[in-house]
C-alpha cells in the first residue's frame, strides 16, 4: 500500500501552518518528534498545563488537517533536564489513539487504518472546495504581529 508521510521537528507543532503544507501535499500521516524540557526554561509554566498544550496542539493538528499524526517524544534527561515525554498517537478524527503514559521509555503503537480520513478529506476538510486563501494572504506577508489603526469617518 502507498502511502504519503510527512515530518515535522519539535517546534513544528506549534506553528499550524507547517502542518497545512504536508496535508496540502496529501499527507495521510505526519511523524513528528520533540525534545522537551519537563519545566519550561522560558516562563513559568506547571507541567500539567504543558501536557495539556500539547495534547491540544496534536489533536488539533491532526483533525483540521484529516491526517494521522504520530509524535515520538524524548524523555529521560537531557544537559541536566528532565524530558517531557509523552509520545502518542492521533486519529484523523483528533482522537488520542495510543499515548504513553510516564515520562519514561515507553513504546507505543496502533494499527492504524490511513483510510480513515476520506471521508473526512471529501466533506468538512476538502481543501480544494472550501479553502479561500485569497483572504488570509496575511498569514504569508506577515511574520509578526501589526495592528493596523482603524480608519476615521
Amino acid at each position: 500500500m502507498d502511502m504519503i508521510a510527512g515530518m515535522l521537528i519539535c517546534n513544528d507543532r506549534r506553528w499550524p501552518e507547517a502542518f497545512r503544507v504536508l496535508a496540502l501535499q496529501g499527507a495521510e500521516i505526519v511523524s513528528l518528534g520533540f525534545n522537551t524540557p519537563t519545566e519550561n526554561l522560558h516562563y513559568p509554566e506547571p507541567p500539567a498545563l504543558r501536557v495539556h498544550h500539547h495534547l491540544i496542539m496534536a489533536q488539533s493538528m491532526a483533525f483540521q488537517n484529516a491526517t494521522w499524526l504520530v509524535e515520538t517524544a524524548k524523555c529521560g534527561f537531557e544537559d541536566g533536564n528532565r524530558m517531557f515525554g509523552h509520545s502518542l498517537i492521533v486519529a484523523p478524527t483528533g482522537e488520542i489513539v495510543a499515548k504513553s503514559v510516564s515520562e519514561e521509555d515507553e513504546v507505543v503503537c496502533f494499527n492504524a487504518d490511513i483510510d480513515l480520513a476520506t471521508d473526512l478529506k471529501k466533506t468538512m476538510f476538502n481543501f480544494a472546495a472550501h479553502r479561500r486563501p485569497e483572504h488570509y494572504k496575511l498569514i504569508v506577508e506577515r511574520v509578526g504581529a501589526e495592528v493596523t489603526p482603524a480608519e476615521g469617518p
